[in-house]
């Protein structure tokens, strides 16, 4: 909660507690409000619930709750020098001062293409509006009335003193009004809105996507969001959640993509093509005698997004290569000399001295484990089982 410099929380207690004891019934029997008024204005700026309270129901409600007397201002003044309100927080206010709305969030689905491209769309939604017929005051003039119950604030507070110097304060929803701080009469209600000052209205919104925008970035449509009666209304915001591509990865203002290319391209050069975001046919080279290693990434510059709110500038594009290699067999045996003749030379095999033993490679099967940990399972579950049958379940090592 915002507090003026220097008002600190030690402060603030330190003059609720001189206030309160000027004002309790014991030593001022004709001061019960102002002390009731006192207690009341400490937990609003000292408790988060009043917080809460305040932002519901405005300046206006907790004036309207404080009772008799000189209300809440005249009260803070005594303790700060300056009114309960220059105290609180504008999270839920707007410049003006009056209360604000929540916004209204949404998510936006869009594709990689809308982002490149740029996209307007329309969006229909539901929201609340102030009703016409009453103009948002839920039935005929003055026929709306502050609920006597809890004296305009929605809920009821209750203050009972446990011992001398001490007391508690409960508060409730108001059952009478159901929290609204007004009540009308049956036969005075707008017959359009049912007395609620609001109806449901269908808003179509235009929204322009533009290029370069990203995944999580926000549109907001200032005011649009639900109405109220004395309430600004909030924001409706789109949150633009990107749909996944089958070719493209975006990272920031660069896009990524994988291209399989077999061992021939590889070693003797390319030529691919690729439909691009907007359309554009992309033809891509890369000459004879560079050699594509497996997993290599190559760079074709000013190819990625376009920048937000600069589209003339763009990102790059990086695509990784995915060599695929011919299947077992894939060449006549007597062949491979010739092969062999075209290929840079084996390297040399050593001369070794001494004993030596040949081993045979198999293929491995990744998703079955390298073999190795099942053995020591296996091993592991025969000591186990060793070391149960000699020793008993409950048998431990000796502590000294």
């Amino acid at each position: 909660m915002a507090r003026r410099a220097g008002a600190n929380e030690k402060e603030l207690k330190k003059a609720y507690r001189k206030l309160a004891k000027e004002y309790h019934p014991d030593k001022n029997p004709n001061a019960g409000d102002k002390f009731k008024e006192i207690s009341f204005a400490y937990e609003v700026l000292s408790n988060p619930e009043k917080r809460e309270l305040y932002d519901r129901y405005g300046e206006q409600g907790l004036r309207e709750g404080s009772g008799g007397g000189g209300g809440m201002d005249d009260i803070f003044s005594h303790i700060f020098g300056g009114g309960l309100f220059g105290f609180m927080g504008n999270q839920s206010r707007s410049r003006n001062g009056r209360r604000r709305g929540e916004d209204m969030m949404h998510p936006l689905k869009v594709s990689l293409e809308d982002l490149y491209n740029g996209k307007t769309t329309k969006l229909q939604l539901s929201k609340n509006v102030l009703c016409s017929a009453c103009s948002g005051q839920g039935g005929k003039s003055g026929a709306v009335q502050k609920c006597s119950a809890c004296r305009g604030r929605g809920v009821r507070i209750m203050i009972r003193q446990l011992a001398p110097g001490m007391v508690q304060q409960m508060q409730s929803v108001c059952a009478d009004c159901n929290g609204e701080g007004e009540v009308i009469n049956e036969k005075d209600r707008c017959k359009k809105c049912e007395g609620k000052k609001v109806i449901k209205e269908v808003k179509i919104l235009e929204v322009h996507v533009d290029k370069g925008m990203k995944h999580g970035q926000r549109i907001t449509f200032t005011g649009e969001a639900d109405q109220a009666p004395g309430v600004e209304p909030g924001d409706i915001v789109l949150l633009l959640q990107e749909k996944e591509h089958e070719v493209f990865q975006r990272d920031g203002n660069d896009l990524h993509m994988t291209y399989k290319i077999g061992l021939v391209e590889a070693l003797c050069g390319f030529q691919f093509t690729f439909k691009h975001l907007d359309g554009r046919q992309i033809v891509v080279k890369y000459p004879p005698g560079k050699v594509i290693e497996p997993g290599c990434v190559r760079v074709v510059r000013g190819e990625g997004m376009p920048q937000y709110r600069n589209p003339f500038e763009k990102g790059d594009l990086y695509i990784k290569f995915d060599v695929q290699f011919p299947e077992n067999n894939w060449i006549n045996p007597d062949k491979l000399s010739e092969l062999e003749d075209l290929l840079p030379s084996r390297p040399e095999v050593p001369n070794i001295i001494g004993d030596t033993e040949e081993v045979e490679l198999q293929e491995f099967d990744s998703t079955r484990g390298s073999g190795g940990g099942q053995r020591r399972e296996a091993y592991n579950d025969s000591s186990d089982e060793e070391s149960s049958s000699h020793h008993g379940p409950g048998v431990q090592c000796a502590h000294q």
